[in-house]
């Protein structure tokens, strides 16, 4: 009788098949939705941390910047003073330092305000003069202009001719000559006496807000060290409602106009200093707000450039940084009531209405007109350009040379006898630099950002390959159990032709045996020789 079939019973319970396959996509799905969104996701993560709060990561380093911070100061030494009315003779300058000092950065009277997301601040450095790294000491003698005389007679140009004369007078009973002999010591940090200052704070009654003098001595630095009021109050965006506003200056000294400009010019934006917009391009321009010149320095892209393995872009003060209108009409609100050719920056309306004009180093960047009016100076990119490089999707601080000169306009002054004589030059004194790197240990921190990004794709194409995986395991394993079986199933047919071929023979020769004759002739040949052979035994 035929044999019924088995019914094959399934490899895997339903139950299960339904389980991993359901995890699989899961997976898979997983997998495709973070290799989509994984660096949105980090970017949100990284700006929760970036966001600038007494808890935060950065607030540490940024009130206490974990870099050494040098400052290096350049002073100027006027060789040939007595020429100084000659016409045919130009002042010539040797170039003394660097004096270097190291600073302590710190921020202090630190105030939050959550209403408008910002953080109210003052900032406070200790100096310490560093020997071995200056090239000079501190008691040199530098023979320079005298700037509180220049600084008093400049005040005179729109007075009266009464009080011309009374400050005329006091400059000649005080003895005051264009040069003055000081240390630098006295030049920088401490600071010098002088009557003319004396005097002028005594007469505030006489001469009232015409005459400002703020301090008891003067230096380039004095009161700086350790002073948290000279450089004014700062209000920054903290970065907690649009992280792209983050260290971008909101007000200072409780203003959003500085009123030392007009316009435009006068507005309070920019890089408070210590952190940059975020997603850089070569089209952006960075501006850096600079109390000592209450404005802001707008730096233009230059180039890429790589630092500690960091890729990041250069941004540069060019001409439009350090124009007044000449070349960029809409920098004319700039001037200040006194507009001179490209290059340098009026800034005497900040400086109590001293003459003061700032510039990059040996006048880089500035018309040719300021340089061949002195002897001594050499401009050069490499040792005077001002720069800062720029992570571009963070905006974090690679480097930063900063660079900035101070001079100082000498002009012939109608009624100030010691200066009436004088030629109009636009007198160079000091400069100085701070340049700051990132630490390597800092740019290894920082290069775990694209490594986490890289990780999380790894993580996110790992996942879709086992979602893929489970949901393909047992469909492939049903399919090649399915081929397996017909092939065994093939071969057992074979078998069983083989055995029926087998059986067919057989029954087919019982089947011929059964239809064969007794009286065949072969038998009875057979039956005759069998009967004689047994005759002839008998006859034997």
């Amino acid at each position: 009788m035929p044999q019924k079939s088995k019914k094959m019973k399934p490899l895997v319970p339903v139950n299960k098949l339904i389980l991993v396959s359901a995890l699989g996509f899961l997976l898979g799905i997983c997998g495709i939705l973070i290799g989509m969104f994984w660096e949105q996701i980090f970017n949100t993560m990284l700006n929760k941390e970036m966001v600038l709060r007494p808890d935060s990561v950065i607030y540490t380093r940024w009130k206490n910047p974990p870099l050494d911070l040098n400052l290096d100061i350049y002073l100027y030494n006027w060789t040939n003073p007595e020429d100084f009315g000659n016409s045919s003779v130009k002042p010539i300058l040797e170039q003394c330092g660097p004096y270097r000092f190291r600073e302590k950065p710190d921020k202090v009277d630190i105030n939050w305000h959550p209403e408008n997301a910002s953080v109210t601040y003052k900032r406070k450095s200790l100096y310490y003069f560093d020997a071995a790294g200056s090239n000079g000491s501190l008691d040199d003698i530098i023979v320079t202009l005298n700037a509180v005389a220049l600084a008093a007679a400049a005040k005179t140009k729109y007075w009266d001719v009464m009080n011309t004369r009374m400050v005329n007078m006091g400059l000649s009973v005080y003895q005051q000559e264009l040069s003055i002999s000081k240390t630098v010591d006295e030049l920088l940090f401490t600071g010098y006496s002088d009557d003319m200052m004396t005097t002028a704070r005594t007469m505030t009654n006489i001469f009232g807000k015409k005459v400002e003098v703020p301090f008891d001595k003067f230096g380039w630095f004095y009161t700086r060290n350790g002073s948290a009021e000279l450089t004014g109050v700062f209000n920054a965006y903290t970065g907690a409602d649009d992280i792209s506003r983050m260290g971008q200056m909101h007000t200072w000294n409780y203003k959003t106009n500085t009123g030392f400009f007009e316009s435009h010019c006068g507005m309070v934006n920019g890089s408070a200093g210590e952190f940059y917009p975020k997603n850089l391009t070569p089209d952006s321009i960075v501006g850096l707000f600079t109390p000592d010149m209450c404005r802001t320095v707008p730096l233009e892209y230059t180039e890429a450039v790589e630092i500690e393995g960091i890729r990041g872009y250069k941004y540069s003060g060019g001409a439009r940084a350090v124009d007044n209108g000449t070349l960029y009409p809409e920098n004319e609100c700039f001037c200040g009531g006194e507009c001179v050719p490209s290059g340098l920056m009026n800034v005497s309306a900040c400086r109590f209405g001293t003459p003061a004009f700032m510039s990059f180093p040996h006048f880089y960047q500035a018309d040719p007109f300021y340089v061949d009016q002195v002897e001594g100076l050499e401009p050069d990119k490499e040792k005077h350009e001002f720069y800062m490089i720029l992570e571009p999707k963070t905006g974090l601080t690679l480097e930063v040379a900063a660079r900035f000169q101070v001079n100082m306009l000498v002009e012939p002054i109608k009624g100030i006898s010691i200066y009436e004589d004088v030629p109009r030059i636009f007198f160079p004194l000091i400069w100085f630099e701070q340049k700051v790197r990132i630490t390597p240990e800092l740019a290894a921190e920082w290069k775990l950002i694209p490594r986490v990004l890289l990780g999380g794709q790894i993580f996110a194409g790992v996942l879709f390959a086992i979602g893929v995986i489970m949901l393909a395991w047992y469909p492939m394993q049903h399919l090649c159990f399915g081929r397996k079986n017909r092939r065994g199933t093939s071969s057992t047919n074979k078998i069983h032709s083989s055995e029926n071929g087998v059986v067919a023979e057989l029954k087919a020769l019982q089947n011929h045996k059964d239809t064969v004759p007794e009286q065949s002739p072969l038998l009875e040949k057979s039956t005759k020789s069998l009967t004689i052979t047994e005759s002839n035994g008998k006859k034997e």
